[in-house]
């Protein structure tokens, strides 16, 4: 299935922006957490000032109610393969916590082939919305192998798009832009790990697993620290 020569092209001007942060951000151990695994989970408190332009974000794929109190952000690649696991313990956060909200934000820099997939992923949510955007998600990450545009453009397909709609769409200056947004705001945070995370204001590198990032959210409720 061919891939758009201008999708490729324009993928491969995303990655090639060099987004630096406008903020210098140092990640360490701001609070002490560990992951599933035992080992310390590197964090760091965000600005508010940044924080607080995430949800005006175009492009993000949300899920969960829109009046939580307590929003779970996830800064992914398709192609980083802690996100493939990362990516079904965000699945079941979801499915075990009805007042988590969940937002999608894409941070691909590690291949053209990763902008590729996350354009295609910005049309299908542009198209159809942020369930069906939920769904690909969910599907492409549960797939082995590497993820390209053509991979994601038969996931689209699945979906009832026809490939034709999807790239013009993924082409579209809406879509470059979203993106181009999304991956800012990410080296504006300096979360130059996949998959990294904001939960409140703080910002975690790494995927931490699904126990240790439950215990996160519940101490945010709490007392807005990832530990009371």
């Amino acid at each position: 299935m061919p891939v758009s020569r201008r999708l490729l092209l324009a993928a491969a001007a995303t990655l090639g922006a060099g987004l630096k942060p406008v903020w210098a951000q140092s990640y360490g151990q701001r609070v002490a957490v560990t992951g599933d695994d035992g080992k310390a989970v590197a964090n760091s408190i965000l600005p508010g000032e940044i924080t607080g332009q995430i949800p005006a974000l175009r492009g993000v794929t949300y899920v969960g109610p829109r009046d939580a109190g307590t929003t779970l952000y996830e800064f992914y690649d398709f192609n980083c393969p802690y996100c493939r696991k990362a990516a079904a313990d965000v699945v079941a956060l979801h499915d075990s916590d009805p007042e988590l909200r969940i937002g999608l934000v894409h941070n691909p820099i590690l291949s053209p082939q990763s902008a590729q997939a996350a354009k295609v992923m910005l049309a299908v949510q542009r198209r159809l919305g942020s369930e069906a955007a939920w769904r690909f998600y969910q599907t492409l990450l549960g797939k082995p192998g590497r993820i390209d545009g053509p991979g994601a453009l038969a996931a689209a397909a699945a979906l009832g798009i026809p490939q034709a709609e999807v790239e013009e769409i993924a082409d579209s200056e809406e879509v470059r832009a979203a993106l181009k947004s999304q991956m800012r705001m990410a080296a504006d945070l300096g979360l130059y790990a996949t998959p990294s995370y904001v939960l409140g204001n703080s910002g975690i590198l790494g995927h931490p697993g699904a126990r240790a990032m439950a215990k996160m959210i519940a101490s945010v409720r709490r007392c807005d620290r990832l530990a009371c």
